[in-house]
C-alpha cells in the first residue's frame, strides 16, 4: 500500500467488513480466523446497533475476543510490553525500491520469527522428517508439508497504526469485552446483535489463542438465543489445527458445514 494513500486503522478494517457485508447481502456468512474475529465482531455489533441487517450466521475460530482469559505466551508479552515499547521495538519503514516504500510497518518477517520461536523444536523435527520423507521417497507426505510451510511462511507486512491499535484494543485494554470500543462515534455493543447463529471453535491445544478466548463472544452476544449459539472444541488441535490439515478437513469442516447449512435462512433487520 503506497504512503501517500494514507494510514490503515483498525476502525478501517471494521469499516470494510461492514463494506463487504452489506455488498453482499443479508444471505451472508461470516467466518473469521484468529485476530479478524475482533474488528468482525465489532463491524457486526455495529451494525446491529444501526439497525441494519445481519449475517445469518457467525463462525468465529480461535480468536482472542476476550484475551484476558487463559492468556498464552503471546497475550503476556502483549499485556507487559508498553505502547512505546511496540512501537519503538519492531515498528520499521519498507526500505526503498520495494513496494510501500516508506510506510511504517510491523514486518511480516517479525512475525514470522515469533510465531517458529514459539515453537522451535516442533519446526525443527518437522523439516527433520520432510528430509527423511524426501529420501524414503514418501512424495505425499514431503508435499504435505510443503503446502503447509507454504502457507505458514506467506506473512505480510501490517500497517503500524493498524498493528499498535490492535494491541492496544485487544491486548491492553480489553477494549471489546470491556464495551469501551468506540468505532467512529458508536460503542461497539455485541450484546445489540439478536438474529445472526453464533459457532465458536477453539482448539484444545491453542497456544495462541487460550481456552475461552473464543469462547467469550456467548457471553457478549448475550441477545442471540440460546438455541442459536454453539461452541466446538476440537480435540488435540493447535491453532493451526482448527483452520488447516487433517483436523480441519475431517472434525471443523463437517461442523461449520452443518452450522450455517441448518442456520441459513434470512436474518431480519434488528428490532
Amino acid at each position: 500500500m503506497p504512503e501517500e494513500v494514507g494510514p490503515f486503522h483498525l476502525n478501517d478494517y471494521v469499516a470494510y467488513v461492514q463494506e463487504f457485508i452489506r455488498h453482499i447481502g443479508p444471505e451472508v456468512n461470516t467466518i473469521s480466523v484468529c485476530q479478524p474475529t475482533v474488528p468482525v465482531l465489532a463491524a457486526i455489533s455495529v451494525m446491529a446497533t444501526h439497525g441494519e441487517f445481519t449475517p445469518r450466521t457467525m463462525t468465529m475460530m480461535g480468536g482472542p475476543i476476550d484475551a484476558r482469559r487463559t492468556p498464552t505466551a503471546v497475550n503476556d508479552l502483549a499485556m507487559n510490553k508498553s505502547h512505546s515499547w511496540f512501537e519503538n521495538n519492531v515498528i520499521y519503514r519498507v526500505p526503498p525500491n520495494f513496494p510501500g516504500a516508506g510506510r511504517r510497518v510491523y514486518p511480516g518477517f517479525m512475525q514470522h520469527t515469533g510465531f517458529v520461536a514459539m515453537n522451535p523444536d516442533r519446526h525443527v523435527n518437522s523439516h527433520y522428517d520432510y528430509f527423511l520423507d524426501l529420501i524414503r521417497g514418501d512424495d505425499d507426505s514431503a508435499e504435505a508439508h510443503r503446502q503447509f510451510y507454504d502457507e505458514y511462511n506467506a506473512v505480510l507486512d501490517m500497517p503500524a497504526d493498524y498493528y499498535l491499535e490492535t494491541i492496544k484494543a485487544v491486548f491492553q485494554d480489553f477494549s471489546l469485552p470491556s464495551g469501551t470500543w468506540d468505532f467512529n462515534g458508536t460503542l461497539v455493543n455485541p450484546a445489540d446483535i439478536k438474529t445472526t447463529a453464533l459457532l465458536t471453535v477453539e482448539g484444545e491445544l491453542d497456544d495462541i489463542s487460550g481456552t475461552g478466548q473464543t469462547r467469550a463472544a456467548h457471553d457478549l452476544c448475550a441477545q442471540i438465543p440460546e438455541d442459536r449459539k454453539f461452541h466446538y472444541d476440537v480435540e488435540g488441535a493447535g491453532h493451526y489445527g482448527i483452520f488447516s490439515g487433517r483436523r480441519w478437513r475431517e472434525k471443523v469442516y463437517p461442523q461449520i458445514r452443518d452450522f450455517i447449512k441448518q442456520h441459513n435462512q434470512p436474518a431480519q433487520p434488528q428490532a
